[in-house]
């Protein structure tokens, strides 16, 4: 490839935010499939799902994971990769016997069920800051294993989830060490420190410091939550990562305006362009990611290449 390609990550959901807060996310299956495919078309190659119930509240259910990746897949080969994060609410959330609440790890798994090529693993332990209630998200060492191990059987190709440093120096570190990925993909979530304990904020010394102790041969994308968005996009292109966008991350195109996932993807595709470089294709960033898993044992059902 003769000019840099660069992955551009559509998030046009989560499993945080609602529509109170902005109209505009797509939260039913229809809806994000129609988001999805617009942002297609505007550039995207790879879509980071969050499913959510019929109420809006945030679900892992693989039923409305199967839904959405099918009408996804019936429009386009975008790369199709699915939480197992969860959210902060619904079907995800219960209070342990311990008094505290919980995103559940058995709700959390059953994200790895609904046949997408990729799957999101959050190899941390987190405690979430949400609506006035803090929600722990219990991902101890066994429980990192056991998503590595899991998507691993099922051919799915892991995305680390990377909030600080020790999150990569630890787990990520251990399990890819441990044989259980290869030219490993880490999304670096920086600007979320003010909902998730053990979060950092986003500053281009913070993001150096994280490029600086991935893993060796590691392809990384960045994350910025709210401002930190676009100047942590335009951060990793200068240091050879790729690029997300989208209303899981930001609900606003610019202070007081509200966006749409298309807008977001827009304009930073105009600037990956401007930067000199070019959106790789769903293709061009298989290629790149290392998709499908020649070896596994199994290959999902949504899988393409």
């Amino acid at each position: 490839m003769s000019t840099k390609k660069v992955i551009v990550t559509i998030a046009p959901t989560g499993g945080m935010a609602s529509k109170k807060q902005n109209p505009n996310l797509p939260t039913q299956p229809a809806e994000i499939a129609r988001d999805v495919y617009d942002c297609y078309n505007a550039g995207a190659s790879v879509v980071a799902v969050h499913a959510r119930r019929s109420d809006d509240q945030a679900t892992c259910d693989p039923d409305k994971y199967r839904d959405i990746n099918e009408r996804i897949r019936s429009r386009c080969d975008v790369i199709i990769n699915n939480s197992t994060g969860g959210g902060v609410n619904g079907d995800l959330v219960a209070r342990s016997d311990n008094g505290y609440l919980e995103i559940l790890w058995e709700e959390r798994i059953k994200g790895m069920d609904a046949g997408a090529e990729m799957c999101t693993l959050d190899a941390t332990t987190i405690n979430a800051m949400f609506d006035g209630s803090e929600i722990l998200m219990n991902t101890n060492p066994s429980r990192c294993r056991a998503l590595a191990e899991g998507m691993w059987e099922r051919g799915i190709k892991p995305e680390w989830e990377v909030f600080s440093h020790t999150h990569l120096i630890q787990d990520v570190s251990t399990l890819i060490d441990a044989g259980l990925d290869r030219q490993p993909f880490v999304n670096i979530v920086l600007g979320a420190h003010r909902g998730f304990q053990n979060a950092m904020p986003y500053s281009p010394r913070i993001l150096q410091q994280m490029v600086d102790l991935l893993p060796t041969g590691a392809i990384f994308c960045v994350s910025g939550i709210g401002p930190a968005q676009l100047p942590s996009a335009m951060n990793a292109l200068l240091l050879g990562g790729h690029v997300r966008t989208g209303l899981e991350d930001n609900l606003y195109y610019r202070q007081g305006e509200l966006a749409t996932n298309v807008q977001l993807v827009e304009r930073l595709v105009r600037l990956v362009t401007d930067m000199g470089f070019e959106p790789a294709t769903p293709a061009e960033a298989r290629e790149i990611i290392g998709l499908p898993l020649a070896d596994a044992p199994s290959r999902p059902e949504f899988a393409l290449g």
